[in-house]
């Protein structure tokens, strides 16, 4: 069963998440869309997925909950924590048997990055070609999610930059994505992203979750944040154990060549 929850806020949105995630039901994932994601979505999106546009400060929540076939009983404990956590707005419910429902209510939350992405591609024909996506990949501890979106939005909002947050909520994995205006932005959106990075460690959590570290310079260098350069050369003594002439993979997870 998915659900998508309005919720007034992004604080609201936390706690619901954390109220959900104690409440015993079986709640395999919860997907945060912050309100600059929303904004970013045409009517249609939401005409789909059977709400209005939410109003300004809002965020949702596509929750997906296991029934064993007895929805009912799950629906009822979802209303008591609905009540508790204080959300006025009615759910959307996607009961295990209404796939149309469930498939419109997962593509609001994919129109997210799509979003995003057709922006950073826009700006990149428009204004310059060297303009690309700017995102982390950054996972906290579940308890440290208040924290690690305040940072965040800290240091996006510090640099004067347009974005969007969206993500994992449940696993504490969200994605802060840049919305480039200019050229500027792109390197003003880097330097957030190794703000959020070190913090996110401090927060004893890791700036290289789901998607990995790749030939991506930036992230290359979070993964020496995280580990260090004991951490770095370990791993390269294994590398070196096993493709002694560095023939696979040349240039992934680290550079090719051991940086100072």
């Amino acid at each position: 069963m998915r659900l998508l929850v309005p919720c007034e806020s992004e604080g609201q949105a936390v706690t619901l998440s954390a109220a959900l995630a104690a409440s015993g039901l079986e709640v395999a994932a919860i997907e945060y869309m912050d309100s600059r994601s929303l904004r970013l979505l045409d009517d249609g999106v939401y005409a789909r997925a059977g709400i209005s546009r939410p109003p300004a400060g809002a965020a949702l929540l596509l929750v997906q909950v296991e029934t064993e076939s007895r929805p009912d009983e799950a629906l009822a404990r979802l209303d008591v924590i609905l009540q508790k956590s204080r959300v006025a707005g009615d759910p959307v419910v996607a009961l295990p048997d209404d796939e149309r429902t469930a498939a419109r209510l997962f593509e609001l939350r994919e129109a997210v990055p799509a979003a995003v992405n057709a922006r950073v591609g826009d700006a990149k024909a428009r204004i310059h070609p060297g303009i690309q996506k700017t995102a982390g990949d950054f996972i906290v501890p579940v308890g440290s999610i208040d924290r690690a979106l305040a940072l965040y939005r800290g240091a996006f909002e510090r640099r004067g930059l347009e974005y969007a947050i969206w993500g994992h909520i449940s696993d504490g994995n969200l994605h802060p994505n840049l919305v480039p205006g200019s050229l500027e932005d792109v390197e003003a959106g880097r330097d957030a992203l190794r703000e959020m990075a070190r913090g996110v460690i401090d927060l004893g959590g890791a700036p290289i979750a789901e998607h990995g570290v790749g030939r991506n310079p930036l992230k290359q260098l979070f993964l020496r944040d995280l580990y260090g350069d004991e951490g770095i050369e370990q791993m390269r003594a294994v590398k070196r154990a096993l493709d002694p002439d560095g023939k696979f993979g040349a240039g992934v997870l680290f550079a090719a060549a051991r940086t100072s």
